[in-house]
């Protein structure tokens, strides 16, 4: 995923942790905090995906004002004279609470037992919750139902029910044949947990319960993309099928245009 053009929103100014920066107005304060270095935690966000404060592990404190409020930066948008702070003790504590509750739900998730450990000083044995070791470590972030639904633009993915019961799912817990493989909920997963494998006839989204066949290039052999995302890709921009017979190794570079006489 190619990161977005800079936008050409009027430039505030403001502080974080007392030191003055500038950025686009309503740009999220979250990638401007990690544009300037600053190491906030997160796992929900994305910048291709619109934000969704889901994990909360991102929360800093904002005055604006006479008003200070915890917030998570993620979906806070940058504003004129906004004073953040990136970390104290009650920040730290409210995300190491959010911390224990996502561990809690997803212990066998690597990428979250590594982040509890070395930000949080945590582990799953000591936490003031049960350990659901029998989950399926979805931490509902929702990245994945908002980069199939944003980005590849085919909502095979969605939420259903609500509480505890709450779970990212392909509609009606049934096969979405509207799913075309292109893997992009995997990418963006942060725990690891939807689960993928790739054969030389087949890729498969474990979680999704989806198995399409591969494209196999005609001239190497090799495996390059499924079928479906493919016929997708060909219906979105009128590419010619015999585009796809090869991979993009063995594909011929496209011919520069000739030059204009005179």
């Amino acid at each position: 995923m190619t990161e977005p053009a800079k936008t050409t929103a009027p430039v505030v100014e403001f502080t974080i942790d007392g030191k003055k920066v500038s950025a686009p107005r309503e740009t999220s304060l979250l990638e401007v905090l990690l544009e300037h270095g600053y190491d906030i935690p997160h796992l929900c966000h994305h910048w291709a995906v619109e934000p969704y404060g889901a994990c909360r592990l991102c929360l800093v404190e904002v005055k604006k004002g006479r008003k200070t409020k915890l917030t998570t930066s993620c979906n806070y948008p940058v504003l004129e004279g906004i004073e953040v702070t990136t970390l104290n003790e009650k920040i730290f504590k409210n995300r190491r609470n959010m911390m224990e509750l996502i561990l809690a739900r997803a212990p066998n998730s690597e990428k979250v037992k590594q982040m509890a450990a070395e930000r949080f000083d945590l582990v799953a044995e000591d936490l003031p919750y049960e350990a659901n070791y029998d989950g399926d470590d979805c931490i509902l972030c929702g990245l994945c139902v908002r980069v199939c639904r944003e980005v590849v633009g085919v909502e095979a993915l969605s939420f259903a029910s609500r509480g505890a019961e709450k779970e990212a799912t392909p509609p009606f817990h049934d096969i979405a044949k509207s799913c075309i493989g292109c893997g992009a909920c995997v990418y963006v997963c942060p725990t690891d947990c939807i689960g993928y494998s790739q054969t030389t006839t087949q890729r498969e989204l474990k979680r999704w319960n989806r198995k399409l066949p591969m494209r196999i290039c005609s001239r190497c052999g090799y495996p390059y993309a499924p079928i479906f995302q493919l016929n997708a890709f060909k219906d979105k921009t009128g590419t010619p099928p015999e585009f796809f017979e090869w991979c993009p190794d063995c594909r011929p570079a496209p011919k520069a245009p000739k030059p204009k006489a005179g």
